[in-house]
């Protein structure tokens, strides 16, 4: 029983420890490591509050000409063998505390310093207390007191940059060429740095083109993020992408992201045509089911409008307006296979069609989209396979009414 509630406290103690793991992380975002910045800084101010004590009992000796120091053989022993531990310890934490990127650690090797400096003036001192000069031990400890209040006076300014997120000398600069050398960033919009303990978080904003595909867009993040980790390892490294209309966009790259940004498909069809200094663009646009004409042709309005607002030198916009479903609808395997082995009888009576080994019917709404495959001698030119495609693509609109949109994909045999 006695055993039983032992292993049950065990239990509520691990549960707690976890909850408050889960809190303290869902608290401290960017972990603790300013808790290292503000045990520095502590240490800092009790340096300086040592060193005050030491330069005003220093002060008030040689202004009394007094002391009550006594030389022996024994003190000057003790004191060497502190020395010796001091400067051990010391060594080890400055390695440390640089490997680490450690302030906590760096204040606890200036404070062992310190004791190293305040230990060689005791020896300074109960040497010329021994042979008659009592006063200089006093003049060694405002010396020293000075020498730890400069190099406490570093170390604490340092802490305080830390505490408010001073940008480490340099790691900007770094950070911006390392995130301009990526291929596919246009623009860099933002990088903020902060350091937390021995740890670099880097926020960066850069511009891609709008025309990325997404796919893209993330490889280019991902190969920013790589970059900052082979020359800063274990940085932490948030990377966001904002689209920008780049200066190599072509004309169709501008009409399709003005339609995709009405909040339609791309557009298909799309042709750009250059006649005498003028643009005419054609091109066709699919509206959702259950909208009537007056709305679509409202939006198609505002479209052609903001093309010839934004691309100069156009002479004629033609936009095709029709309608899509996003329900596609099932045909029975009977209906399907009827009208694929149709197809193919219609396809295969052109003798320049080797064969059409594949036929795919898709229903939607009322219609029906149709994909076939057709091979072709390699011999061919391809304007010459473009030509046949047009005239069978002809051909099976007149024949077959029920089809609303067919797609050939042509392959050389």
């Amino acid at each position: 029983m006695e055993l039983q509630q032992k292993i049950d406290e065990k239990k509520r103690v691990a549960l707690v420890s976890v909850l408050a793991a889960i809190l303290i992380t869902a608290k401290h975002h960017y972990g603790h490591g300013k808790v290292e910045n503000v045990s520095a800084f502590l240490e800092t101010l009790l340096l300086f509050v040592t060193c005050a004590w030491i330069i005003w009992e220093a002060v008030h000796r040689l202004i009394a000409r007094t002391s009550h120091v006594e030389s022996n053989i024994w003190g000057f022993v003790v004191i060497a063998f502190a020395i010796v531990v001091d400067v051990s310890r010391s060594r080890a934490l400055s390695r440390v505390a640089k490997k680490y990127h450690s302030q906590a650690l760096e204040a606890d090797a200036l404070h062992f310093a310190s004791d190293i400096w305040t230990s060689l003036v005791v020896i300074a001192g109960l040497f010329f207390v021994s042979v008659g000069y009592p006063w200089v031990d006093a003049l060694a400890a405002i010396a020293v007191a000075f020498l730890v209040l400069f190099v406490s006076y570093r170390l604490g300014r340092r802490t305080i940059d830390a505490l408010m997120d001073r940008v480490p000398d340099g790691v900007y600069e770094d950070i911006k060429n390392i995130v301009g050398n990526i291929s596919g960033v246009e623009k860099i919009q933002n990088i903020r740095l902060r350091t937390s303990g021995g740890k670099l978080f880097v926020d960066t904003i850069v511009s891609v083109r709008r025309t990325t595909p997404f796919l893209h867009a993330h490889n280019i993040m991902d190969r920013i993020e790589k970059a900052i980790h082979e020359k800063h390892h274990g940085a932490d490294v948030v990377v966001h992408a904002e689209p920008i209309e780049s200066e190599h966009e072509t004309i169709a790259d501008k009409v399709r992201m003005i339609v995709v940004g009405k909040g339609l498909r791309v557009p298909h069809n799309l042709e750009v045509h250059h006649n005498n200094g003028k643009y005419q663009i054609d091109f066709d646009i699919e509206h959702r089911k259950g909208k009537t004409f007056v709305q679509a042709h409202k939006l198609t309005t505002e479209i052609e409008k903001e093309i010839r607002k934004k691309i100069n030198s156009v002479e004629r916009v033609t936009i095709h307006m029709e309608e899509f479903d996003t329900e596609h609808n099932e045909i029975s395997d009977e209906s399907a296979t009827h009208l694929e082995d149709e197809v193919r009888k219609s396809v295969m009576k052109d003798k320049r069609v080797l064969n059409c080994p594949d036929v795919g019917i898709i229903k939607i709404g009322d219609k029906y989209n149709l994909s076939l495959t057709c091979q072709f001698d390699k011999t061919k030119t391809l304007d010459e396979v473009h030509q046949i495609i047009c005239e069978l693509e002809t051909k099976l609109y007149n024949k077959f009414k029920e089809f609303r949109r067919i797609t050939v994909h042509a392959e050389p045999v």
